[in-house]
């Protein structure tokens, strides 16, 4: 192995020591330059003590929503259950064709489709829009209708608000509507086939049963009225 040179050795000692000591010369130096700085930063970002407090922000909570109980011993009648949940839930009846359009304009009636676990059904007596509130209730009872059953699974509408018009029209057809007040007026009613689901006509007593099953668990919350109507076969269902 080459040994290197002693002077080259004692060169690079020297440098060495030479960098060490400038090194300690310059470390105090930058020290209170540092210390200096540091000063001048805290003292520039410390809060004045005359500064004004930031004012809080308000934040408008939505009103929690009120559902009027239904006066026991006075009405009686399951229907008429229905029509009293549907005059407490905001605009009253539809009175005509115009009402009805203006109620849309105002979007305190929103169309409705299909959703996860439910699909309106074409319609003939009716008309798809119900409230805003009804819509969220209906998109609960799907999925929960899905989580009973399985991700494929969902039930058919039948029929859904309607016009005094339609109503009388129907009335023609069908002996069975009600002749008087109908709670499908409200914007809040729905008609569920009990032997209909995914599309189809076809009767399953496994998934009426899990439908009853949702039908009378968001009954027992509050949520909803249902009544079933054997010669329709049908549920139908007011959004209280």
């Amino acid at each position: 192995m080459k040994k290197i040179p002693f002077f080259q050795i004692a060169s690079l000692f020297i440098l060495f020591s030479a960098g060490a000591w400038a090194t300690q010369a310059y470390i105090p130096e930058l020290k209170k330059q540092l210390k200096d700085t540091y000063s001048s930063l805290t003292k520039t970002l410390k809060p004045s003590k005359n500064s004004e407090e930031p004012e809080p922000i308000e934040v408008a909570l939505p009103a929690p929503r009120v559902i009027p109980p239904i006066p026991e011993g006075i009405i009686t009648k399951e229907y008429d259950k229905h029509l009293f949940a549907g005059e407490s839930n905001g605009f009253g009846a539809i009175e005509d064709k115009g009402h009805f359009e203006s109620l849309i304009e105002q979007e305190k009636l929103i169309q409705i489709s299909q959703g996860t676990g439910y699909e309106v059904m074409k319609l003939t007596h009716s008309h798809p829009y119900i409230t805003p509130y009804s819509k969220v209730v209906l998109e609960e009872m799907g999925l929960a209708f899905q989580t009973l059953t399985d991700n494929e699974s969902y039930f058919m509408l039948t029929s859904v608000t309607r016009t005094p018009e339609q109503q009388k029209s129907l009335r023609r057809r069908n002996k069975n509507a009600t002749s008087g007040e109908s709670s499908h007026s409200y914007g809040v009613s729905f008609d569920i086939s009990y032997i209909r689901f995914n599309g189809k006509k076809n009767w399953n007593r496994e998934k009426q049963k899990k439908l009853e099953k949702v039908l009378a668990e968001f009954q027992d919350a509050g949520k909803i009225l249902f009544i079933k109507e054997r010669k329709q076969s049908c549920y139908h269902v007011t959004v209280r």
